[in-house]
């Protein structure tokens, strides 16, 4: 079988480079996939798959159907959504978009979700099981997932393999990672409302700026003190807005953040943390405030089971030397563990990192991929959902 599989998508690979430099060619930011999500369509179809568009608003799904009746569905996820991001590479593909790139990888990552139905769709009969390909939109934005699982993508889905490109590994290389694979990601906003006054008056005035300056400094020391270091916490504040005039005390600022945890307990006590501080600061000098702490996807988990499937897969196909165990979570975010509050799934690493040549990172104007990864990224995916429904 794993042979077959290597054959058959060593002889897809010069399609698969083309679609995936189709697509990085034409990004289309999260919630606005429609080109993306019809073309998808178009190769799912050609390819004998049962096809759905307009799922999750701009994502698609394509089944292929096994003999295993009442077996329920392996589920395999790919997104599609683009960055704003203007690129700065000379590749002869680049985005004609304006201000809009594949800087994450998405288009690779779509591609290997096309490439994995193409070559299980070609086995035919040899693979006998039931696989629903999910293509998500708005990755980016953390909406995607909810949209997919709303219009009820996860319905007798029992497993969900994913796959995330990682610039810091050799291309053609699979990243493995027991246990916590990214962390939890949430949204703060914090109001400090002081008073009015006459710059050269401030001790007639609440300056609200520099009560937030005291906020934002006293929260990141805090971490350093009060927070488990072995239970890592980021707090970063990406927006601040405030202030009327250069002369004029500022009576108003909003705090714009994220909070990355990697640890469910922590994660549970951080609201109230942050409040505590935030308000012991602003009663010292005389200030108020409004605090909106808002959950967001929480981290990827995962399973054991699953992880040691993608693994012994990797493995037997590419040989122990390209499998890499990392040693360390990312504090990135990714809203594929929205669907493992559905079922057991596991997501690895892809490795994309260019030889002689520098490696610029996720979200980078740079951003530059190997793409005889794809290939590797397919055959993965492929052979360990072989073994998926040889277990089950």
């Amino acid at each position: 079988m794993l042979t077959r599989i290597k054959n058959i998508a060593t002889k897809l690979a010069p399609r698969l480079i083309e679609i995936r430099r189709h697509i990085h060619s034409h990004p289309e930011l999260s919630g606005q996939e429609y080109q993306t999500a019809a073309y998808v369509a178009g190769v799912l179809s050609s390819c004998g798959l049962h096809v759905k568009e307009a799922v999750g608003k701009t994502g698609v799904i394509g089944e292929l159907e096994g003999k295993k009746e009442d077996a329920g569905l392996l589920a395999i996820r790919t997104d599609m959504d683009a960055l704003p991001i203007q690129e700065r590479t000379t590749l002869d593909y680049a985005s004609r978009e304006a201000g809009v790139m594949h800087a994450c990888g998405h288009d690779v990552h779509t591609t290997v979700g096309l490439g994995t139905a193409m070559v299980l769709a070609e086995l035919g009969e040899e693979f006998a099981g039931n696989v629903r390909f999910l293509f998500q939109p708005a990755e980016e934005i953390a909406q995607g997932a909810n949209w997919m699982v709303q219009d009820g993508v996860m319905d007798k889905v029992r497993g969900i393999f994913g796959v995330h490109v990682f610039p810091t590994i050799p291309g053609g290389s699979v990243g493995i990672r027991y246990g916590a694979l990214t962390a939890a990601a949430d949204d703060l906003e914090i109001i400090i409302i002081g008073e009015s006054g006459h710059g050269a008056r401030p001790h007639e005035a609440i300056d609200a700026i520099w009560i937030a300056a005291q906020v934002i400094t006293t929260l990141q020391q805090a971490i350093s003190r009060t927070q488990n270091p072995l239970r890592p916490v980021v707090l970063t504040i990406g927006k601040i807005s405030g202030g009327r005039a250069p002369n004029v005390i500022a009576d108003r600022v909003k705090l714009l953040g994220t909070v990355r945890s990697l640890h469910p307990e922590t994660r549970q006590a951080l609201p109230g943390w942050i409040e505590q501080i935030v308000a012991n600061v602003c009663q010292a000098y005389g200030a108020s405030y409004e605090l909106n702490y808002r959950q967001g996807v929480p981290g990827v988990q995962n399973d054991p089971l699953l992880n040691q499937m993608l693994e012994t897969a990797a493995r037997e196909a590419w040989g122990s030397d390209r499998v890499i165990i990392l040693p360390e979570p990312s504090l990135g975010a990714e809203d594929f563990s929205r669907y493992l509050e559905y079922v057991p799934g596991a997501m690895f690493r892809l490795g994309v990192g260019l030889k002689d040549k520098q490696n610029y990172p996720l979200h980078h104007p740079q951003f530059e991929v190997d793409e005889s990864a794809i290939v590797t990224g397919v055959v993965t995916l492929a052979y360990a959902a072989c073994k998926y429904w040889q277990d089950n």
